[in-house]
């Protein structure tokens, strides 16, 4: 192949590689960068003894919780609104669960975060792998929830967990935390901080990307975050370089997190404190179902610390965000809380997709519909940019037999023969990889709607044709275990179509290498969302009905640039 056909080929493959390269350091280079936090000292706060009893342990907690130790029996209440329920516990003092009431999960059940023996939301305590919970009492005041524990040093602790009012008549998923410390004693009482539970997040069906399931904090309006792969141990390159065993925690120092998260790929339990900013975060994975390799992860903040004197009292505030990852709600949240998203390279592009997805979904009705007039729309203002590249590529093709002369006529000298071939593009007034120009523009939004499609929950459990749900594989049965998913075939099909009808132009190994992009492309995207495979199946047949459309218009001619002065 010569070295313009190696350009072009280099140009139109640069996108999906720097892709792949942008994925894998969301998983490897963040372990690489904070390999040595492991070996930092964690944040140790003089101990709150009235929350936590038992001494510090010396020894790193136990990446498997500890069963709890309390003695008394565990009460819980409930406060609801239409779309929340808080089933608040006096272990602890604290969120036990949080029951999301319009979103279902597995066998037809309600979406619940913090299920199962996970330290509450909103727990206060020095060391956050401790389970060994104080007593707290739950008393209901109207619409809102105080639990109270008085420590031995006379410290009053009194939490007030609430529902602010809200205009929206849906997606309400904020609650209010208000925390406020008293000084009963005689003594001055001092405190190097505390940490605050945000509780756990894990993955909710079984085909969840484990690599949304996260630790996630933001400082400066940027987001920072580690998901549940930086605990398990790495074999590192080729098992020789870079091996480490795994990690049982995560602790890190940060300065002023606006917010701390822990997130799956379609749900959040966010944390931001009003009144201070936390100066830490921890976190730790725990299993779900270790046979799938399913983890989740729990996590904590850490306020700064503080002093009481006799009398006085400190006040706390918290907004505590648990629901989906709605952009549109999330949005309105006046502590940059939309950066959970996390979308990346590609935020500005996944933002108006996402935006303009919604916006097509209130007209249609159907999110199906929706991503199939986004496809469209798309399509539509690259048409004449496509109508550019398919002239670039048939002329490319009229000129393919004087190619061929000047690369048998120089076939032993190959710059030559590359100086040539220039010659005659210019000649010609031919641009070599004009054909590329509109892929090039299309992988930003390829590559945007690929982010964004993974992580919008507003495609769980949407329907469409025999697609049971758009933010899964649209798998109809198994075949020796294997998964028959049908739209990543047809995109497939469309693919080898779409090659067949591309004017051919280059070498024969130059064919050869564009045929088997399909397969690469359906290798990659078998097991993606039934989502993006729509779309992209769409935009291939708007391409084959484009290139269809340009075949029946004359073919170009050749003509000198010099003839046409």
């Amino acid at each position: 192949m010569d070295r313009t056909a190696w350009i072009a080929v280099v140009l139109c493959s640069l996108g999906l590689v720097g892709w792949y390269v942008y994925v894998a350091k969301q998983t490897q280079s963040q372990a690489q960068q904070r390999a040595a936090i492991a070996a930092l000292a964690p944040i140790s706060p003089t101990p709150l003894a009235s929350v936590s009893p038992p001494p510090r342990a010396t020894a790193p907690p136990s990446p498997t919780p500890a069963p709890s130790t309390a003695t008394f029996a565990e009460t819980t209440e409930t406060l609801r609104n239409s779309d929340l329920e808080l089933h608040l516990t006096n272990r602890g003092g604290g969120i036990a669960k949080a029951v999301l009431l319009n979103h279902i999960a597995e066998d037809n059940k309600h979406v619940t975060l913090n299920e199962g023996d996970h330290p509450p939301i909103g727990l206060i305590t020095d060391d956050p792998a401790n389970r060994d919970l104080p007593e707290y009492k739950l008393v209901r005041q109207g619409e809102a929830m105080q639990m109270e524990f008085v420590t031995p040093e006379q410290v009053t602790i009194r939490k007030k967990i609430f529902f602010p009012p809200d205009a929206d008549k849906k997606d309400n998923f904020t609650a209010e935390l208000d925390v406020d410390l008293t000084n009963g004693g005689t003594k001055p009482f001092g405190n190097a901080g505390y940490y605050l539970s945000v509780g756990s997040s894990a993955p909710i069906h079984e085909k969840d990307y484990a690599n949304y399931t996260r630790l996630v904090w933001c400082v400066n309006g940027s987001a920072k975050g580690i998901d549940v792969n930086w605990f398990a141990p790495s074999n590192g390159l080729f098992g020789i370089m870079g091996q480490r065993p795994g990690r049982d925690v995560y602790h890190e120092s940060v300065k002023g997190a606006e917010w701390v998260a822990t997130s799956d790929q379609f749900f959040t339990t966010l944390i931001a404190p009003l009144s201070t900013k936390a100066d830490g975060v921890w976190g730790r994975r725990v299993d779900v179902d270790p046979v799938k390799k399913m983890y989740g992860v729990e996590g904590a903040m850490h306020i700064p610390a503080f002093d009481l004197p006799p009398g006085a009292s400190l006040g706390a505030k918290f907004e505590v965000y648990l629901g989906p990852k709605l952009y549109h709600k999330l949005a309105t949240l006046p502590h940059n809380e939309a950066e959970v998203m996390e979308f990346g390279i590609f935020k500005i592009i996944c933002q108006a997709l996402l935006n303009a997805l919604n916006t097509l979904h209130s007209f249609l009705g159907n999110y199906a519909a929706a991503i199939l007039a986004l496809t469209v729309i798309v399509k539509a203002i690259l048409w004449p940019i496509q109508n550019k590249a398919n002239r670039s590529a048939r002329q490319m093709a009229a000129l393919s037999p004087k190619m061929q002369e000047l690369r048998e006529k120089y076939k032993d000298d190959p710059t030559k023969m590359n100086q040539e071939l220039m010659k005659l593009y210019k000649e010609y007034g031919i641009n070599p990889v004009g054909g590329c120009l509109p892929m090039v523009i299309q992988i930003p939004i390829f590559f945007g709607l690929f982010t964004m499609l993974r992580q919008a929950v507003e495609l769980r459990n949407a329907h469409f044709l025999w697609i049971r749900d758009l933010s899964q594989p649209d798998t109809v049965g198994h075949i020796a275990g294997f998964p028959i998913n049908i739209l990543p075939l047809l995109m497939a099909g469309t693919s080898f179509w779409m090659t067949h009808l591309t004017p051919k132009s280059g070498d024969p190994t130059q064919q050869r290498m564009m045929m088997f992009t399909p397969i690469i492309f359906v290798v990659f995207c078998y097991n993606f969302a039934a989502a993006l495979a729509l779309y992209y199946t769409t935009q291939n047949l708007l391409t084959i009905l484009q290139l269809y459309q340009n075949r029946r218009q004359p073919p170009p001619t050749l003509q000198k640039v010099s003839a046409k002065k």
